[in-house]
């Protein structure tokens, strides 16, 4: 009978080794009272989760501080008031709220959290939102660049401004409902639990992952990324054929289409770069969900990361990019910089007056005594 423990026992740290050395991100899942832990493991995964945390922190910093900077300069700059900017506004408010938001709490879960069903639910929910608020913005830059290269003149006729915010309204409205499906019902169920009960909140234990591979990857995220490729597949080929046409045409034809090609590679790239970063994660989550392959957890870890930093990636394409971004960056610089100089300036000129003061005081009361002297 002990001899049956004791095999027990071993079988169960064994169990407890392999789930621990080959998917860290459940070891939540696990009762800490049903067998021990080796302490190397944890201490692998402790300093993962360090490196993991620190690399959140730089890229939260990253995408508030770029993302605020882009806000700052499409608002400041009237160059920067084509309908295009405005949705370059919208994702930047996405990209400055994964920062703010969705990092934090990704870190905050990654920290082994407990707290309500519902509540787990809605925190791993807004991480949706805001992905799918920025593929409904790429998609909509993707389409306002398309029509205004299509027809210019109706173009600049028929968007308005109520039209513009109409758009953005629907694009946040929309990335809302998608995302937030699973609070109504197509989430993870656990038979075990109820869904009143205090859980280990965790990505995995509250979204069903039939709903992010078939929706929210293949029906919300990679259709419209078909469609925005395809999309400026047209434009590019429109553009092409407008220069080729544009032999002795006006100047003003020829030089506004060598800008909207410009800005199209500009704002292409970005969509690259989303493309770049989302894609592994997606693809990976579609591997362990359709087939037996099994992902290391350090790629899972590396493509969250990879999706985070995506919105800390676009002002720096901004920048170098997209000229009058670039020139509303160096505006806002030396305005901050000039500030500041004045500032000091100002205190440099008072210290200095303050400390004259006495010293001419100290001149001129010797010279009125010579000078009432000799009058008297």
């Amino acid at each position: 009978m002990i001899l049956q423990k004791k095999n027990d026992l071993l079988m169960c740290e064994r169990v407890w080794f392999c789930m621990c050395r080959d998917n860290f991100l459940f070891k939540p899942l696990l009762k800490a009272s049903s067998c021990r832990v080796p302490v190397l493991i944890l201490v692998m995964a402790d300093g993962e989760k360090v490196i993991y945390t620190s690399l959140e922190v730089l890229i939260a910093v990253g995408c508030c501080l770029g993302n605020i900077l882009v806000i700052w300069a499409v608002w400041s700059c009237r160059a920067l008031s084509q309908t295009t900017f405005c949705f370059v506004v919208s994702l930047a408010v996405a990209d400055l709220l994964v920062g703010a938001v969705a990092v934090p709490l990704a870190v905050v879960v990654d920290r082994s959290l407990e707290t309500s069903f519902y509540s787990c639910l809605f925190i791993s929910c807004v991480v949706i939102v805001l992905t799918q608020a920025s593929v409904h913005s790429l998609l909509a830059i993707a389409v306002d660049r398309y029509l205004r290269v299509y027809n210019p003149l109706r173009y600049r006729g028929a968007v308005k401004k109520k039209h513009l915010w109409a758009a953005v309204t629907v694009c946040w409205v929309s990335a809302f409902i998608l995302g937030l499906i699973p609070m109504f019902g197509w989430h993870a169920k656990d038979t075990k639990t109820t869904e009143n009960t205090t859980i280990t909140c965790n990505f995995i234990n509250v979204i069903d992952m039939s709903y992010m591979v078939n929706f929210n990857f293949l029906a919300c995220i990679l259709i419209p990324t078909i469609i925005m490729m395809i999309l400026y597949m047209l434009l590019f080929n429109m553009i092409s054929k407008q220069l080729r046409k544009g032999v002795g045409r006006p100047v003003e034809s020829s030089s506004f289409y060598c800008k909207e090609r410009k800005l199209a590679n500009s704002l292409a790239l970005v969509l690259v770069l989303f493309v770049i970063c989302w894609l592994p994660l997606h693809i990976m989550n579609t591997l362990n969900y359709y087939t037996s392959v099994k992902v290391h957890d350090v790629a899972l870890y590396i493509g969250i990361l990879l999706s985070h930093a995506n919105s800390a990636v676009n002002p720096i394409v901004y920048a170098f990019k997209v000229p009058k971004i670039k020139m509303a960056y160096k505006s806002i610089l030396t305005k901050l910089t000039s500030s500041e100089q004045n500032g000091d300036q100002i205190l440099d000129n008072f210290s200095s007056n303050s400390n004259s003061t006495p010293r001419y005081s100290m001149k001129v009361k010797p010279q009125v005594v010579l000078i009432a002297a000799q009058n008297g």
